[in-house]
């Protein structure tokens, strides 16, 4: 069977249709990643349908992509009528893959894959995955995409088949994020003159971000150089316990709270140092956004933060616990961070290198364009599975036009060629019946 031919004659291939499931619409980093991928995959390969838990602007960004969207509750232990959307979506619109992001998205495309016999993947976004993303993938055979070695390493070792993983890093737009852009009218906003230091912190205003731990390290910081400012630039649900910490601290005229900003890349090029305190995270796409700035950064060592900063490179590390790592000659947690900010500070030489190590790391090892073209082979991989004949890989899917009143490919396993490959893994092996 010839590649994109049916009964021997070539055919052209038509778009993937890919569900995309996820699992909240909030501006935070599971979006930003979303939108990147849908933004960036190929417009003539892929026709995508967006299922999300309710309207905001960033639904009404992904209409602007040209998706189709719709509104269903997606919650853990997902509703039937959830379930109902969902299968009646895929069936409606032919769907061909299912794509999930977050525990409540996964769970929700595990059930309707199984039951429309769709493949389906999910994306962990987190450093390791919940029981319940655990059992989901093992009952249901989802395969998952971690974007960390250290979410890789413990799905495996919780008995994810490795032919069901993969581990696809994060990536940043290394066009949108350069080290030519000005970040004057983001201080002039703020009100930081050109001349003054200024210390950035960029993510959600929650607590697994550590926001509070930034406010100590700028106490700390504030103590020895009273000229330095500080910066948080974001949102979210703790930030009443930030603006009561700083008046307690007396540091509300030092550190400025600039909110959500839609033109973050007119912000990073305006730090001097950009600083991560969170107590979790997986590979957070605002470090990397930093670096394809230009900006070194000073980092708790945390879940996939030690895989994107070079130590003494780009930038420094810090160890999560009280004791000092073997990454740098700091004290753990903030305290390590406000110790290694001062000596960065004091040596702008150093700081100027690091710029540039960042730029050029953020080019060779995140660049989007290479993480979207990882996960596109992927989705191809899953729609279009291959088994070894007379020597040569060939799918075993035909997608392309069938009938216009039958273009629901159905799928049917594979046999004689699946010698070694376990019982589970068997759907992954498909043909298409076009009888």
């Amino acid at each position: 069977m010839s590649d994109g031919g049916v009964n021997g004659k070539a055919s052209p291939r038509r778009p993937i249709r890919l569900l995309e499931i996820i699992g909240n619409a909030i501006v935070g980093g599971m979006e930003t990643y979303a939108r990147n991928l849908i933004a960036h995959l190929p417009r003539h390969d892929y026709e995508i349908t967006c299922i999300l838990p309710y309207e905001s602007t960033f639904t009404a960004s992904l209409r602007d992509l040209g998706c189709r969207t719709y509104i269903a509750p997606i919650h853990d232990d997902p509703l039937w009528r959830s379930i109902e959307l969902a299968a009646g979506v895929i069936r409606q619109h032919q769907i061909d893959l299912i794509h999930a992001n977050l525990a409540n998205a996964h769970t929700l495309a595990g059930v309707v894959g199984r039951i429309t016999n769709t493949p389906a993947v999910a994306t962990i976004h987190a450093r390791s995955l919940w029981s319940q993303e655990l059992s989901v993938s093992r009952l249901t055979g989802m395969n998952l995409i971690t974007v960390c070695q250290e979410a890789y390493a413990g799905a495996l070792a919780c008995g994810i088949a490795a032919e069901n993983l993969s581990l696809i890093s994060n990536g940043v737009d290394t066009g949108r994020f350069h080290p030519s852009r000005s970040g004057a009218a983001f201080r002039n906003a703020i009100g930081v003159a050109p001349e003054d230091t200024l210390v950035g912190f960029v993510g959600r205003i929650s607590w697994e971000k550590g926001p509070d731990k930034f406010v100590q390290v700028a106490q700390r910081i504030h103590q020895e150089r009273p000229d330095i400012h500080f910066v948080m630039v974001g949102e979210g649900p703790v930030e009443p316990e930030i603006r009561r910490m700083l008046d307690q601290t007396g540091l509300a005229g030092r550190v400025h709270l600039a909110g959500l900003r839609h033109d973050i890349e007119n912000v990073y090029p305006a730090f001097d140092l950009q600083v991560q305190t969170s107590r979790s995270e997986a590979m957070p796409l605002a470090l990397l956004e930093g670096m394809a700035s230009g900006v070194p950064v000073v980092a708790i060592a945390v879940g996939g933060v030690a895989e994107i900063v070079a130590a003494g490179s780009t930038g420094l590390l810090v160890s999560p616990g009280d004791w000092p790592g073997v990454s740098s000659p700091y004290p753990g947690d903030w305290e390590g961070v406000a110790a290694a900010v001062l000596d960065l500070i004091q040596h702008p030489d150093r700081l100027n290198s690091m710029r540039t190590a960042a730029r050029q790391r953020a080019e060779s090892h995140f660049d989007l364009s290479a993480s979207v073209a990882e996960t596109s082979a992927l989705f191809n991989r899953m729609v279009r599975p291959a088994v070894r004949k007379n020597g040569v890989w060939q799918p075993t899917v035909v997608r392309d036009k069938l009938a216009e009143g039958d273009r629901r490919v159905r799928l049917k396993t594979q046999t004689g060629a699946i010698k070694g490959i376990a019982r589970g893994h068997l759907a992954a092996l498909r043909t298409a019946d076009t009888a």
